[in-house]
C-alpha cells in the first residue's frame, strides 16, 4: 500500500442500503455520527461533515454499491491535495461488510485517520443500526 493510504474493512448486521443512506443522507449521517453533516446526494454534490471539520466532493455514486469522494479535513494544509474516499458495501445474509479505501492523506497521518474511521464512523454506525436506525 502506497504512503498516505490505508484500507479497513468491518462488518454490520444491515441491509447495504440503510449503511449506503446513512453516509449521504444528511440527517441520518446527523443522527448516527452525534454531529451536525450536510450532504448533496449527487455526483459533483458537496458534503460537510463534523460541523465543518470534514468536506469534499462526492466524485462516483453506485447506489448501495459503492461512494467515492473527493475529502479533506480542516488539519490538511493549503498545499495539502484532496484525499480520495472510496467506500463498497457487500451485502450478505442480511450483513454488509464495508471496505473503506482511503488515499492521498497527507503523509504520515494514516494512523490517524484510520483510527478515527474506526471510533467515529464505525462503532457509532453499529450502535445505530442497534438502536433501530432508520
Amino acid at each position: 500500500m502506497k504512503p498516505g493510504s490505508f484500507v479497513i474493512t468491518s462488518t454490520i448486521a444491515a441491509k447495504s442500503s440503510l449503511l449506503y443512506r446513512a453516509f449521504l443522507d444528511s440527517s441520518m449521517h446527523s443522527e448516527f455520527t452525534g454531529s451536525p453533516a450536510t450532504i448533496e446526494n449527487k455526483v459533483g454534490g458537496t458534503f460537510t461533515a463534523w460541523d465543518g471539520y470534514i468536506s469534499g466532493e462526492i466524485l462516483e455514486l453506485d447506489e448501495n454499491r459503492r461512494i467515492k469522494q473527493r475529502w479533506r479535513t480542516t488539519e490538511f494544509s493549503d498545499a495539502d491535495e484532496d484525499s480520495l474516499l472510496e467506500i463498497a458495501f457487500f451485502e450478505e445474509n442480511g450483513k454488509t461488510r464495508i471496505r473503506l479505501r482511503h488515499s492521498n492523506l497527507p503523509p504520515g497521518t494514516e494512523g490517524e485517520y484510520k483510527q478515527g474511521w474506526k471510533e467515529y464512523y464505525f462503532a457509532p454506525l453499529k450502535e445505530y443500526v442497534k438502536k433501530g436506525g432508520r
